[in-house]
């Protein structure tokens, strides 16, 4: 059993009201998604990361390109996915208004395991800029995940699978048609990390 503190146990449709919240946010139809072997986002992240700090410099803890794009290789939707951390999430005086005056919008306000959480979009290049306050699980869940993909071609190949599948069918249950191989992943990835024991005992 995974005794991980990152850990979250699976949950199927885990992921169904929120991402129905994301598509109502951006009036976009169910249907297939297109992905594609990540090429050049680095790049990208460049300029959103440059953007962001010049736009509240004050407000950045942490900044860190995430999701598939971060993976060199990688199937991927072409969005990128950018982690912010800032003193409180909550405080959005503090840094929305600058972020909106260089054209990041808002597209929603949730929980994620019980840490406070805003989207926001950015167009050019295509942005998910999701803001966290310090000390959250899912920015740290995230470079879990990545660390692993980056170091294990097979779950890399894994992933970019089911992904395809994913895309193929109802874009609008993207996330959860390939939630149980991510959470596989992430119970391989806690399990073998040194620092915390296992229940040796497979689930």
């Amino acid at each position: 059993m995974v005794t991980h503190p990152l850990w979250r146990p699976y949950a199927p449709s885990a992921n169904a009201e929120r991402q129905a919240e994301r598509i109502a946010h951006r009036q976009a139809q169910p249907g297939p998604l297109h992905v594609s072997r990540a090429s050049g986002w680095e790049t990208r992240y460049r300029v959103v990361e440059q953007l962001v700090r010049v736009t509240i410099p004050d407000q950045v803890l942490q900044l860190r390109h995430v999701g598939s794009t971060a993976v060199n290789g990688l199937l991927a939707k072409p969005v990128l996915d950018v982690d912010l951390v800032v003193p409180a999430v909550a405080d959005e005086p503090a840094y929305l208004p600058r972020l909106e005056a260089v054209g990041f919008r808002l597209i929603f306000r949730d929980e994620v395991g019980g840490d406070a959480h805003r989207q926001l979009t950015f167009e050019v290049p295509n942005t998910n800029l999701h803001v966290w306050s310090p000390g959250a699980t899912e920015p740290q869940r995230h470079a879990v995940f990545l660390a692993w993909l980056r170091g294990h071609a097979e779950d890399r190949e894994r992933y970019a699978a089911v992904k395809r599948l994913a895309a193929a069918g109802d874009g609008s249950r993207y996330n959860d048609l390939k939630s149980e191989v991510v959470y596989d992943i992430y119970e391989r990835a806690f399990l073998a990390d040194p620092s915390y024991p296992h229940d040796p005992q497979p689930r």
